[in-house]
């Protein structure tokens, strides 16, 4: 998405050059694209000062597997990010795909398929810690460069009843997110605290993306509209 010049701007660049107008005179920003259906991660880049387009990948994530699950994370990611990099629409930006699994007793746990496996879920995170884990990637449709990893925050769980278990899994929320919860939604009050990036149990760290960034060379200053 771009914001519309005012009379005293440069004129837009050119179509394909993967930049777009932005406020300040002779200002152009990178395109940014997410490779992500996510909300979550929509409203976290979007709160953070940029206006990136979503594109979504397609990626079957039941189709990849990896030893751990960070390991899993990442590769998740650079799927979807490489899947998005790959289409007509994606020339020349900034493509940035993620993806979070719930580490739990050394197992990766994506969304539950039904609402009985996010009861159960529930029932056996609660009172115990695990690790979201979130890998990262972003590559540079105009150099083909790209870079990944993965972003890993302890979340202690509090000890919500099963009834309480039982109003969260009607409500259909968990079916969305990884590990069956969201600290931006109704299970926060489940959440007694966590231990690193709060932005990384969302679903993306800032912190993160800012050193991939640097990595390819792109300030994210430069990526603010």
């Amino acid at each position: 998405m771009t914001s519309e010049p005012s009379p005293s701007s440069q004129p837009p660049a050119p179509a394909g050059s993967g930049e777009s107008t932005a406020s300040g005179p002779g200002r152009t920003v990178r395109r940014l694209v997410l490779a992500s259906a996510s909300p979550a991660r929509l409203g976290l880049l979007r709160q953070a000062g940029f206006d990136p387009e979503v594109v979504v990948s397609g990626v079957d994530e039941d189709l990849l597997d990896a030893p751990t699950p960070a390991a899993l994370a990442k590769v998740l990611a650079e799927a979807k990010a490489a899947a998005v990099a790959g289409l007509p629409k994606a020339e020349d930006a900034l493509v940035v795909g993620c993806d979070s699994v719930l580490e739990l007793d050394g197992r990766p746990l994506g969304k539950p398929v039904d609402a009985e496996e996010a009861a159960a879920r529930w029932k056996a995170m609660r009172g115990r810690s695990g690790v979201l884990q979130t890998g990262h990637c972003v590559i540079d449709g105009r150099t083909g460069a790209r870079t990944s990893a993965t972003a890993s925050t302890t979340v202690h769980f509090g000890e919500p009843s099963d009834e309480e278990v039982a109003a969260y899994v009607a409500s259909g929320e968990p079916l969305h997110v990884a590990g069956a919860f969201t600290l931006d939604g109704r299970s926060a009050p489940f959440v007694e605290r966590i231990e690193g990036d709060h932005g990384n149990v969302i679903g993306l760290s800032l912190p993160l993306l800012r050193k991939l960034l640097a990595e390819l060379d792109v300030r994210i200053t430069d990526l603010w509209t």
